[in-house]
């Protein structure tokens, strides 16, 4: 009963393989047919187009809103975005913008238009031939599926039934494969991808000739005077606990340990004297036999 078995699986797979071979090389002459009856500039082409634009604004939030505008009026949509502020405080957003490739020059002349253009990358990579070939294996492998099914309603043993299921499974699974990547392909030759970084314009502009001005001699002494106020606002933060503690330290020495102390004695005062007067000029003697 095994052997049997196998041979019936085995002839199923076979007749399954041999009516595939013979309906897939009349489809292949039908398919040569038609592929001889159409000409080349009748293959549209199929061209995937991305881009990168950097611009500097004045307001990036309306310039996001004005982008975003942008996409929507042309039949595309907002595909990402990511926004946030720099170290010095500047906004900024990045957005991924899917538009249609027809509108798509037209789109990123708009948005490079918006403010400074700081960078700009455009590529564009053609994959007709990669498009045709599987449009061609989705076509092939639907008509397999489909002599698959066939041959499954006629099969008339339980043994041919399972192993032309086990071989529609496998053909479904290659099918569903291939219809994603035709799809993948479809998305990103319809609609164009455009990437955006949009940041504020500096505050800080240097003078054409490359020399500081007024304002920024003004700025640079404003930035000073605040970057020594910040510092001198550091020193006395680090020393106010120690100011703290010395002061505390005073407070307890003064009303607690100092009253405790012996107080010393007083010296007496010594009495006064009367200060000795000027004594009388003296004579000088005489000498004998002087008169």
């Amino acid at each position: 009963m095994q052997c049997r078995g196998r041979l019936g699986r085995g002839s199923a797979k076979s007749a399954a393989d041999g009516a595939e071979r013979q309906a897939g090389a009349a489809g292949g002459k039908a398919q040569d047919a038609k592929s001889a009856r159409r000409t080349p500039a009748s293959v549209p082409s199929a061209v995937i187009r991305t881009a990168s634009l950097t611009v500097e604004v004045k307001d990036v939030p309306r310039a996001l809103e004005e982008a975003r505008t942008t996409a929507e009026s042309a039949g595309g949509y907002v595909g990402g975005e990511n926004t946030g502020r720099d170290s010095d405080g500047h906004e900024y957003t990045r957005v991924v913008l899917r538009v249609p490739s027809a509108r798509y020059d037209e789109v990123l002349g708009d948005l490079q238009g918006a403010g400074r253009l700081v960078e700009r990358t455009a590529k564009a990579r053609d994959v007709t031939d990669q498009v045709v070939d599987v449009d061609s294996r989705v076509r092939s492998q639907r008509a397999s599926v489909a002599r698959i099914r066939t041959l499954m309603d006629r099969a008339t043993k339980l043994s041919d039934v399972v192993t032309l299921e086990g071989e529609l499974s496998s053909r479904e699974a290659d099918l569903e494969a291939l219809l994603a990547q035709q799809a993948s392909l479809k998305d990103r030759t319809s609609l164009a991808t455009i990437t955006l970084s949009l940041s504020e314009t500096p505050v800080k502009k240097a003078a054409e000739d490359g020399t500081p001005g007024f304002v920024d001699a003004l700025s640079g002494g404003w930035h000073a005077f605040v970057t020594m106020l910040r510092w001198i606002a550091l020193v006395l933060g680090a020393l106010l606990p120690f100011a703290a503690l010395a002061a505390l330290l005073a407070l307890v020495w003064a009303r607690l340990v100092r009253p405790r102390l012996p107080r010393r004695p007083e010296p007496v005062p010594a009495p006064a004297t009367a200060a000795p007067g000027p004594l009388p000029h003296a004579r000088p003697a005489r000498e004998p036999g002087q008169d």
